[in-house]
């Protein structure tokens, strides 16, 4: 039996890709760098920052000395993205929500860095179903490793094969299967619905 689900962040319940892509490149241009929107999905999607620009000094050069000024800028211009738009989307609304009253225990595990999550999810007036909300900043490996789902299952007191993980990217995907839980992987935020996780949990559960 199903007992919790767990979902990555951006991509998952928050539409955030470009907001992460648009706010790092901003970053990076204070001091002539950029990434393509190609590389960004290619390459880079789903890391944590500080890992973006570790593999932006190994491939670009990019100065190591300015790794803490650029995290620290890419947040901010983050945040100010976020505080304008994010908002509610019904459909997770009503998935975590229809999930939360039928007894599930729900989390968010994400590689994003904690107050970037608790804001989101507080726009998206999500945190309310949550019982648990991880970052980056929670675990001492980011995803692709399976530590920050082994460390929500824990929290939440599910074992892997009572978890199902909501996943969009290959290394959330790396992370989850990583952790032994049941994975439903989806293209984007819109395929995040009670239908289809209903119908991932019926799946398993036969």
């Amino acid at each position: 039996m199903i007992k919790a689900v767990i979902f990555d962040m951006d991509g998952v319940l928050i539409d955030a890709k470009d907001w992460h892509y648009e706010a790092l490149n901003k970053a990076l241009r204070l001091f002539g760098y950029e990434i393509s929107r190609y590389a960004h999905l290619s390459t880079y999607d789903g890391l944590p920052t500080s890992k973006k620009l570790e593999m932006l000094s190994i491939e670009n050069d990019l100065p190591r000395a300015l790794h803490p000024f650029i995290n620290e800028m890419k947040q901010r211009y983050t945040m100010e993205i976020v505080h304008t738009q994010c908002k509610p989307t019904f459909a997770h609304e009503f998935a975590l929500s229809t999930l939360k009253s039928r007894g599930y225990k729900l989390g968010v595990a994400s590689n994003s860095i904690r107050s970037t999550v608790e804001v989101m999810m507080e726009k998206a007036d999500l945190a309310r179903y949550l019982d648990v909300m991880l970052s980056n900043e929670d675990v001492s490996r980011a995803k692709p490793d399976p530590e920050i789902y082994v460390k929500a299952m824990q929290r939440i007191g599910a074992q892997p094969h009572e978890t199902l993980i909501v996943e969009d990217n290959e290394n959330g995907i790396r992370a989850a299967l990583a952790s032994g839980a049941h994975l439903l992987r989806v293209a984007d935020v819109h395929e995040v619905n009670l239908a289809n996780i209903e119908a991932r949990i019926a799946e398993i559960q036969q």
